[in-house]
């Protein structure tokens, strides 16, 4: 196995292009996701904080299906919020659809103050399915 073997999910390389990271590095069983933001495929942040939200949400299954898994092998979750106080809401509301049933994986919120034009990201870490 290479040293990284990096992940990139079909038609969202604008960011990863030009800040010079993976969206993914598989290694071994695991598969750790850079955080994700609620970006339009040139890169542009979404506009409308719940659409934003979802759309990261959106872009990380991309890159977990692209890793051959979904959120049910998430085992742990970062997420960042540029103002948390406001925000949390809409979070826990995009969240309890996106995540299904528990048992939940582990979830850090951080509050942050720059996020490179956008309000919220997250980052996982999963364990990728035995292949039989």
């Amino acid at each position: 196995m290479p040293k990284r073997d990096p992940i990139f999910p079909p038609g969202r390389h604008a960011l990863y292009e030009a800040h010079g990271y993976s969206p993914a590095i598989r290694s071994g069983d695991l598969l750790f996701v850079a955080g994700q933001v609620g970006s339009r495929p040139d890169g542009s942040p979404e506009p409308v904080f719940e659409d934003q939200v979802r759309l990261a949400f959106a872009n990380l299954h991309a890159v977990l299906a692209a890793a051959g898994c979904s959120f049910d092998d998430v085992i742990d979750v970062t997420s960042f919020h540029t103002d948390p106080e406001a925000q949390i809401a809409t979070v826990l509301a995009v969240k309890a659809e996106e995540i299904g049933p528990p048992p939940y994986p582990t979830w850090t919120a951080v509050g942050v103050t720059w996020l490179a034009g956008f309000d919220f990201e997250i980052k996982v870490i999963a364990r990728l399915p035995i292949l039989d």
